[in-house]
């Protein structure tokens, strides 16, 4: 029974991952051939998590069945992110199991140069790259504070108020739609569908592509490597791209994995800080195989920005190795594992520091670097101070439900280390300088999925306030980051609606930079009139702010789970604009479209505008393939 249970939770683990092709609800047409072998694969190792409402994680098996092959054979192949999972099934039974999945689809067309059909005219393809660097990397600035200001942005609050949909691309077989875009004088530069594209800001052309065919949900970075500007993305969650940004020729590209141990993805992007890139390393046994648990860990790897050449790593633990436990089935477990930095690293120019945040242990014995906070020195790499905001985290993907109904590799199974809660730090840490007592004082701030919001003193790492909404989840509390504009700090809170869940917090909430005092509150609803209801997934559950918010000088954009667009102000966090994503949409470049979840990386901005990706489906959330351009109306 418990061996049943592991094939079943590990394979629906590794397709939940994916994200979701744009479909409506299946149709009598799409439905997968129920007369193919795989259909008795997905039955037993599938079907009790992929059509269980009250599992959160799984995606649905109307979307399931409309994911591409190559997406679910990528994340399934020998270096894809369920690659451990694979090894739970034969060769034939994964075979058959994706032609399945893929039978009901239309016949697969090479997509590859999809951007051919939108391109700029001929006479409009040069790159000028002397313009204003409206948008340069995810955290905006070097510190993170995700703010711009109207002037830098070209938007006033009016402005926000105005905002409507100007443009919209359909990525073909849409894929994790949060890929931040980057933005420089007239050009909007955007990764998706396996291209790398030089957009023309104001229409939506392509200037120009540069192919690398997988998929990606970076963020992306712009800077200048010795004499040229470029442009920096992971590709596949492995392979780093640098790219000359005025005529998408490849510079250089690296896997920036470290040099010992297990290595893994690149969640996030990397950040480029004058010669260095930094490169966060975020695979760590989460979706762990059933023998020998587990043995990846995170890691922060820096390369030399001229040629991707190894200058130094940092390692969250030292590496696993066999613990003294054995799993039910009499498997030997290891450890020490996890602590996985899944956000973008922030610099500390002040004191020549790189600040990263972590994830939970994925095996015992538990480490002080997981839940945590770690400020290393950026030319050693060497630990400066580090704060751990939940002690004994110890969780992976067989901790599903309860001790009972989860899988054999659960540190739940030992009781006196009962405390696992997946209580990450999903986003990256954000440092500001704040008047306390009549001193002025650099603070850390940074959210976490237990629904904190934590502010440490930047010297040395020690707690100065601490403010909590709800009782967070394991996708919920604050998932993918803060903003703030130097005074006030916004917390974004996800938080599912599930039955047997902690009591709910979904929203939005401002606090004081200096010592945390509430300042106004957002709380979110669900919306399911006006036919909402039917053309999205758990409409009643899943509305909570999730993405990273924006702040737009005195403006807050952030983005729910059901595909809305708010902006508020953020004095008295009245709403000021609200925009249904999951709308009728028509693209430019002639392939259907939709809007469903905004999530992750999705906001960015460029001058005059706001872009956000809407189509979020990981962890069985809104297909959509759809990236938006807004930008104000005059207002009659």
């Amino acid at each position: 029974m418990r061996q049943s249970f592991v094939k079943q939770s590990l394979l629906a683990s590794a397709v939940f991952v994916l994200t979701g092709f744009p479909a409506a609800a299946q149709t009598d047409s799409d439905a997968p051939d129920d007369a193919l072998p795989g259909r008795a694969v997905y039955e037993n190792f599938c079907q009790a998590c992929h059509e269980n409402a009250a599992d959160e994680r799984a995606i649905p098996f109307d979307q399931l069945v409309n994911l591409p092959r190559q997406q679910i054979e990528a994340a399934l192949g020998e270096n894809g992110l369920m690659a451990p999972m694979a090894a739970s099934l034969t060769a034939d039974e994964t075979s058959d199991l994706i032609d399945y999945l893929v039978s009901g689809q239309a016949a697969e067309q090479d997509q590859s140069a999809w951007t051919d059909t939108f391109m700029c005219a001929a006479d409009n393809r040069t790159v000028d790259l002397t313009g204003p660097e409206t948008w340069k990397t995810f955290g905006v600035n070097t510190e993170g504070w995700r703010y711009i200001s109207e002037q830098a942005s070209g938007l006033s609050q009016d402005d926000i108020r105005n905002l409507e949909i100007d443009w919209v691309i359909g990525e073909p077989d849409g894929f994790q739609m949060s890929v931040a875009t980057a933005n420089v004088g007239d050009t909007l530069f955007y990764a998706g569908g396996g291209n790398l594209s030089a957009l023309e800001q104001d229409t939506g052309c392509v200037r120009w592509t540069y192919r690398f065919g997988e998929q990606t949900r970076s963020p992306l970075t712009y800077g200048e490597i010795g004499d040229q500007k470029a442009i920096l993305f992971v590709e596949n969650e492995r392979m780093i791209h640098v790219v000359n940004a005025e005529t998408g020729e490849l510079i250089w590209q690296a896997d920036g994995q470290p040099l010992r141990g297990d290595g893994g993805d690149i969640r996030p992007g990397v950040i480029l800080h004058e010669d260095k890139v930094l490169v966060p390393i975020s695979a760590s046994g989460v979706f762990p195989n059933v023998e020998s648990c587990c043995t990846g860990h995170g890691a922060l790897v820096v390369l030399n920005a001229e040629d991707g050449s190894h200058l130094w790593e940092y390692h969250t633990m030292e590496e696993s190795s066999p613990n003294g436990l054995f799993n039910d089935l009499g498997q030997p477990q290891q450890g020490p594992s996890g602590a996985p930095i899944w956000s973008q690293p922030t610099v500390d120019v002040t004191r020549n520091r790189v600040l990263v945040t972590t994830g939970e242990n994925t095996s015992l014995p538990a480490t002080n670097t997981s839940d945590a906070i770690i400020a290393l020195d950026l030319d050693t790499g060497e630990p400066a101070w580090l704060f751990q905001a939940m002690v004994g985290d110890a969780w992976n993907a067989h901790c599903r439900g309860t001790d009972e109904t989860s899988g054999p590799n659960c540190p739940w199974h030992w009781d006196e280390y009962n405390i696992g809660r997946d209580f990450d730090f999903g986003g990256a840490a954000v440092i500001v300088t704040s008047e306390i007592d009549g001193e002025s004082v650099d603070l850390v701030l940074a959210g976490q999925k237990s629904g904190h919001l934590w502010a440490l003193r930047a010297d040395d790492g020690t707690l100065e306030w601490a403010q909590r909404i709800g009782q967070g989840t394991a996708l919920g509390g604050n998932h993918w980051g803060i903003a703030t504009d130097g005074e006030t700090v916004i917390l974004t809170i996800n938080d599912p609606v599930r039955p047997g869940a902690p009591t709910p917090r979904p929203g939005v909430f401002a606090f004081n930079v200096s010592d945390g005092t509430p300042l106004w509150e957002h709380s979110a609803e669900a919306d399911c009139d006006d036919g909402r209801g039917e053309r999205l997934v758990r409409c009643e559950s899943l509305f909570g702010f999730s993405a990273t918010p924006l702040i737009v000088g005195s403006s807050v954009i952030a983005g729910t789970l059901d595909g809305k667009l708010f902006a508020f102000d953020i004095e008295t966090g009245d709403v000021l604009n609200e925009i249904d994503t999951t709308a009728p949409l028509t693209s430019i470049n002639g392939l259907p479209v939709q809007g469903g979840s905004i999530d992750s990386h999705a906001i960015s901005a460029a001058h005059g505008m706001i872009v956000t990706g809407s189509g979020y489906a990981r962890f069985g959330q809104n297909t959509g393939n759809a990236l938006i351009a807004l930008t104000p109306t005059d207002g009659e």
